[in-house]
């Protein structure tokens, strides 16, 4: 039996108790609680303002005259408080994924920590960038659209509840969807695909990021659209980074062949 390169071995290949993991677990998951209070407490002095802050683009494209309400006794409380929790999360994601990676990282071998790096890092601002996206471009053309196809005299008084609540699923679910690049590259890595089979199958990738965008969006072809578009140019995005990754994986199996 061949003997393992350097590269492939574990850092630590000593036994650890179901005990010992059951602590560390703990440890890092009271880490992250502890964090997320400390940008919460933070953040809740301004929550008000980070309200209005996230309700911007439907103020903006509000009928003139009209306000945000709120239907709930709570709701004033409850909906920026809401948003402050979330956004507490939001903000201590990349000290979350630190923790995780942190807590699988002894079990993995020196390749695989190289390749993990960097894909939690462009996982944490593919993210960021979707729920961006989603904020800057997205939101101001579709509340314009709602607001300019209201019947004739309906007033345009959105509860701040309702409203927060939408926002959040099209940021979680903008941002779920530019993680579509890290899915394939770690297809690709694991063995699960090859992009040659993806690349043959474009045509219904494009047809799946249609369909994706009318269930995670609105029912209006422009959030569609805006969801559609960006998913196939990340799949597209995908597939190169999808080829350097397998272009490496070649690489060591040609210099170690024993290995593969």
């Amino acid at each position: 039996m061949s003997e393992e390169r350097p590269d492939d071995q574990r850092p630590d290949d000593t036994p650890q108790t179901l005990v010992s993991h059951l602590l560390e677990l703990r440890n890092r998951l009271l880490k992250t609680l502890v964090v997320v209070l400390v940008i919460f407490l933070g953040l809740f002095y301004f929550s008000r303002d980070l309200y209005t802050l996230v309700a911007r683009p439907l103020m903006d494209a509000m009928p003139e005259g009209t306000n945000m309400i709120a239907t709930g006794v709570a709701s004033p409380f409850l909906a920026p408080f809401k948003l402050t929790l979330y956004l507490s999360i939001f903000v201590a994601m990349p000290f979350i994924l630190h923790q995780a990676w942190a807590f699988v990282a002894p079990g993995l071998y020196r390749h695989e920590k190289k390749l993990a790096v960097p894909l939690l890092a462009s996982s944490v601002l593919l993210f960021y960038g979707g729920a961006s996206f989603a904020y800057f471009v997205v939101f101001p053309l579709m509340f314009q659209f709602f607001t300019t196809i209201a019947p004739e005299g309906v007033a345009v008084t959105t509860d701040i509840s309702s409203y927060l609540d939408f926002v959040l699923a099209l940021f979680l679910a903008f941002g779920v969807a530019f993680e579509l690049p890290i899915a394939i590259v770690l297809m690709v890595a694991t063995g699960i695909t090859t992009v040659e089979k993806l690349a043959a199958s474009r045509a219904y990738v494009v047809v799946a990021c249609f369909v994706i965008g009318m269930m995670l969006t609105p029912p209006d072809i422009i959030s569609q659209t805006l969801l559609a578009v960006p998913m196939w140019l990340l799949f597209e995005i995908g597939l190169i980074f999808g080829r350097m990754v397998r272009r490496q994986q070649l690489n060591r199996e040609q210099e170690d062949p024993q290995n593969r």
